[in-house]
């Protein structure tokens, strides 16, 4: 029920943005409506006026008339579609940067349980169908004013036509409304499917090369084929009942214009109409299809609407990882890191102040602890016991985005973007920089130089075109120049060679200078650029010294950085 409401909710929201554009489009489709309505009545009274008494100026006059209502009812048509349709597109863009805009909000939690391709298909598909919700409500609006029309023109030709009319129309719109529910509900499953179907291959992507060195090509593609199996058997089912309904609302439909058709033939044998009404008669009875036709697409549409706003609205209220602060750090920023007291899952009383300036060196032995250190710092989640400040203030009072415009934690597994290698290097850094000494800290002209247009070259989504520690060197070389008052780099080459990682100790030492900077690694190199070094063993703060002494005096360290 929670979710229905806030379903309902996203498509208000998605209809009231576009109200202006909604109601243009439905006045006009209207217009369009009703002039498709006085046609076949136009036509009876040609009939009636100039034909059954010959009246050559009378038939030019309503000739004339009849030109400029099919001139009138093209151009309602033809502009109130382009209204809805940009209310539509409109709407679906603006959903597309709502969720998009969730996804990326600094307290996180909207990606949890969804893989990447999942969010992908809410923000196009179901958008794409909530946005439609707005062409829906607009053709709909119109087709209930031409059933209305032509309800009221039946009722001056003939009150028993136009009477049953009115008490059929309402009662069609209600049957389609509940033939609809199956549908909805289908289609609500037929989504999830293709969001799972579209997740999976998202992450056999990602991992090709990791599959076929493991040699697993098989086992990937059997699991995609059930996960795209499954998906196919929803659609089916869905168009299944797509079908069934259109199919029972059509022959509902035709039943019912049957009817009317019935009783005008027994009207005019009776004699209570004339000529002229029977053509209007039969003209309205074969004009009234298509607007009640166009109710029953309009209520499949707003039950796929409904069910992809569901989905939407799952994602927008998806509760963040982290509380959000409002807090603003300190102008200028010292740079000073403390933890106080810190627990969380492995880590147990950690007690440590990063120095405003200062290189540190960070080694822990279960890499598990490292994650969760690095999850507290980005706070990507509050530590249960104790906490981290940052210049004095806690973290959880800081606002998400003032925090992660003073500290950036850049992770292991730091993700490039399709572009070239300049656009992936500048993607955070403040406007105007210069990113060449970050680039040149993490040797990225190496990487440049194998590119066939150097920096301006293209690396493709993720860093395909690249390897490994091509990869690590140019997410480096982005957190480098982001330019943060304090930095804090996890593991940032472990894929490159032994003479091109002291390279890079060196310039990252150069690039950070007078700026807080914190390695979490077990590399020798970059530890040994640093001005101390932390040992976390067992979950808690057991050394603290220099590289060469803790090298030296210290067997748990040694083993964990040289071996």
């Amino acid at each position: 029920m929670g979710a229905d409401t806030a379903g309902r909710g996203v498509i208000r929201r998605a209809v009231a943005g576009q109200r202006r554009d909604v109601a243009v489009g439905s006045l006009l489709g209207a217009c369009h409506q009703t002039g498709e309505a006085l046609v076949p009545v136009l036509i009876g009274l040609i009939v009636d006026r100039a034909v059954v008494r010959p009246d050559g100026g009378a038939l030019a006059l309503w000739l004339v008339v009849l030109a400029v209502v099919y001139t009138l009812l093209s151009f309602g048509f033809r502009f109130g579609a382009r209204a809805g349709e940009r209310a539509a597109e409109q709407a679906a863009h603006h959903l597309r940067l709502d969720v998009l805009r969730r996804v990326l909000a600094p307290h996180g939690g909207a990606e949890a349980g969804r893989p990447p391709g999942a969010l992908v298909n809410v923000a196009t598909e179901d958008a794409r169908r909530v946005g439609a919700v707005n062409m829906a409500l607009t053709l709909g609006i119109a087709a209930v004013v031409g059933v209305v029309a032509g309800a009221v023109l039946l009722l001056r030709a003939s009150l028993p036509l136009g009477l049953l009319v009115l008490i059929g129309a309402p009662v069609l719109m209600a049957l389609g409304h509940f033939l609809a529910r199956p549908l909805e509900h289908r289609s609500e499953a037929e989504q999830e499917q293709a969001a799972h179907a579209s997740g999976v291959a998202a992450d056999l992507v990602a991992g090709v090369r990791v599959l076929k060195g493991l040699r697993a090509e098989r086992a990937a593609v059997d699991r995609y084929r059930a996960t795209s199996q499954a998906s196919r058997e929803a659609n089916v089912r869905a168009a299944r009942a797509a079908a069934l309904q259109t199919g029972l609302m059509l022959t509902l439909t035709g039943s019912f214009i049957a009817l009317v058709a019935l009783v005008g033939g027994r009207l005019v044998l009776s004699g209570s109409i004339g000529l002229g009404a029977l053509v209007s008669a039969v003209g309205l009875a074969l004009f009234l299809p298509g607007p009640i036709g166009m109710l029953a697409w309009v209520g499949a549409e707003l039950a796929k609407g409904r069910a992809s706003a569901a989905r939407i609205a799952d994602v927008l209220a998806a509760p963040g990882e982290t509380t959000g602060g409002t807090a603003e750090p300190a102008a200028p920023a010292p740079g000073e890191l403390r933890l106080n007291g810190l627990g969380h899952a492995g880590l147990d009383a950690l007690d440590l102040t990063v120095r405003p300036g200062e290189h540190l060196g960070i080694v822990v032995t279960d890499p598990a602890d490292a994650q969760t250190l690095l999850h507290c710092l980005a706070r990507r989640c509050d530590p249960h016991r104790g906490s981290v400040e940052l210049d004095g203030v806690p973290l959880t009072e800081l606002a998400p985005a003032a925090l992660r415009s003073a500290l950036l934690v850049a992770e292991h597994d730091a993700q490039l973007f399709d572009g070239t290698l300049l656009e992936n290097v500048v993607a955070a850094a403040p406007a105007g920089a210069d990113p060449r000494p970050a680039m040149d800290a993490a040797a990225v002209d190496e990487v440049a130089s194998a590119l066939s247009g150097g920096t301006d070259g293209r690396i493709g989504e993720r860093g395909s075109s690249l390897s490994g520690g091509q990869r690590q060197r140019v997410a480096l070389a982005r957190a480098l120049a982001a330019g943060r008052g304090v930095l804090v780099v996890h593991d940032p080459t472990t894929a490159v060679d032994a003479a091109t990682e002291a390279r890079i100790a060196a310039g990252i030492r150069r690039a950070r200078a007078g700026r807080t900077t914190v390695l979490v690694t077990s590399s020798p190199a970059l530890l040994a650029e640093t001005d101390r070094v932390v040992l976390v063993d067992g979950g808690t703060i057991t050394a603290e010294a220099p590289h060469e002494d803790l090298v030296r005096d210290h067997p748990v360290y040694r083993t964990a950085v040289l071996t």
